[in-house]
Order: C-alpha cells, then sequence, then structure tokens
C-alpha cells in the first residue's frame, strides 16, 4: 500500500484582486515575499498587453485588473480548482480538465500564466497548448517559484531552473526568451524564517505551544529583521541570485511554417 502524504499545515491563501481590500494587500506584500516579487514584475508586463489575453490557471483572477481596459480578458482553470483553494470565478473564466484548451488555434494575442505551472504534471504538454493557441508573434509571461515550500499538495510536482525553462519553452516553439530571477537569497531566508515562525506558533498539535511559543517570538523578531533586510536588497538590487525565490518568463510564440 502507497504512503499517504502529509497534508499541510497550513495552506496558500488564494490571492484576491488588489482592488478588493488595497490595504490588506499591501501588507500581505510586504510579509508574503512571493506574492511582492511576482507582483513587481507581473504588474508592469501586464500592462504592456494588447488584444485578447488568456490567464491560465485564473484563480480569483487577481490580475485581469492590471491589463490595459482596451484588453479582452479570458481565463481558465481546472475543473477540479477547489482543491487549490479556489471558489468559481465570474463568466469570464472557463473551467476545463487541464489537457486541451478549449479554443482554436491561434487565437489569442496573449497569454499569462503566474504560478501555476509546477501543479501540472505534464508541463511539457501545457506549453504546446499555450503554443497552439497563441498567435504569431504573442507574448507569453510565466512566473514560476523556485525556493517555495511544497504547497497544494498533492500537486506540487516540480521546479524550475532557468536552463529547464528555456529548454521547455524553446521546444514548443518560443522564441525571444527572458528570464529573471525573482528575489534573492536575502530574500529566501526571511521566507523561511517566516514559515517557521507560523509554524511554531501555529502548531499541529495545541499542547506543543507550551514550550514553542518562546522560540516562536524570538523567531518572530529575527523574521522581522529579515523582512525588513529583504525588502531592502530588492530595492537597492542586492543580494545573491543563484538561490532566488522563483523566475519570471517573457516568451513570444514563434512564427508558423
Amino acid at each position: 500500500m502507497a504512503k499517504q502524504l502529509p497534508l499541510e499545515q497550513f495552506q496558500p491563501v488564494a490571492i484576491q484582486p488588489p482592488s478588493k481590500n488595497p490595504i490588506l494587500f499591501r501588507i500581505r506584500r510586504f510579509f508574503d515575499l512571493q506574492l511582492d516579487t511576482v507582483c513587481s514584475v507581473l504588474q508592469p508586463a501586464l500592462g504592456q498587453l494588447s488584444g485578447t489575453v488568456l490567464d491560465v490557471g485564473a484563480g480569483q483572477s487577481p490580475w485581469r485588473e492590471w491589463l490595459p481596459v482596451h484588453a479582452r480578458y479570458v481565463g481558465i482553470d481546472v475543473e477540479n480548482a477547489d482543491e487549490f483553494g479556489m471558489s468559481r470565478a465570474g463568466s469570464d473564466v472557463i473551467y476545463y480538465d487541464g489537457n486541451t484548451i478549449p479554443f482554436a488555434d491561434a487565437h489569442f494575442d496573449a497569454a499569462f500564466c503566474s504560478e501555476v505551472l509546477e501543479h501540472v504534471p505534464v508541463p511539457e504538454a501545457l506549453i504546446a497548448e499555450l503554443a497552439r493557441v497563441l498567435k504569431d508573434s504573442a507574448t507569453l509571461l510565466l512566473t514560476v517559484p523556485w525556493s517555495a515550500r511544497r504547497h497544494h499538495i498533492p500537486h506540487d510536482y516540480h521546479r524550475f531552473t532557468p536552463e529547464r525553462l528555456h529548454a521547455l519553452l524553446d521546444q514548443a516553439g518560443f522564441t525571444e526568451i527572458v528570464i529573471e530571477e525573482r528575489g534573492n537569497d536575502v530574500c529566501v531566508i526571511a521566507n523561511k524564517l517566516l514559515v517557521l515562525t507560523v509554524r511554531l506558533l501555529r502548531p499541529a498539535r495545541k499542547k506543543t505551544l507550551l514550550w514553542s511559543w518562546v522560540p516562536g517570538l524570538l523567531c518572530g523578531v529575527l523574521t522581522a529583521g529579515f523582512m525588513l533586510a529583504a525588502h531592502a536588497s530588492l530595492a537597492l538590487g542586492a543580494g545573491g541570485k543563484e538561490d532566488p525565490l522563483g523566475y519570471f518568463v517573457k516568451a513570444r510564440r514563434a512564427k508558423r511554417p
């Protein structure tokens, strides 16, 4: 009998549109460095898209409001999106089986896929489908985590190096592939300390709190210091890039023969 995978002690909180509660979103960005670095790269890139834009793994469609007003938004997500903590979004999100994107060839002017590819069992198939539904010279934006805890268990399958990302896109027919780091090693340390602090102060067994609260508070103080250092390092462009939080990718669909 196969060993059952452990459940997550705390699951990721679904991202809501920033305008829903701007103050809460800013606070979350300060502590959630994965989210903060995703926002930093995604917001300006989405503002440059036009035409009909596909959001792959739309969730609650948080990034829709960052598209230009003249862009037409279409979201898709898997039928079992509730297993990822997502509720059904509006009529602009189509739910499908996760295999064949339900649109014709060369239908979209651009597409983006944020923090989704690691949850796809066969990423080559999804990238090939994106190449199929994108028009020639269409823009594709991707973000993926690198240094991140396992999440949405049991649907966390991959961590991608820049080399692997480049190979996936190149083989599927994408060109002008640009891959940038999100965050740095200081951010990674701060992020890990935050997870440890939460685990110590919110233990799975309540009686563990009798001893874990003291190291939890001490760890919290250390975490606060590293959070400030992480944001400073991002602002100054400091920190090592070999172990980032994740990657941001921009590519263009090659012209068909």
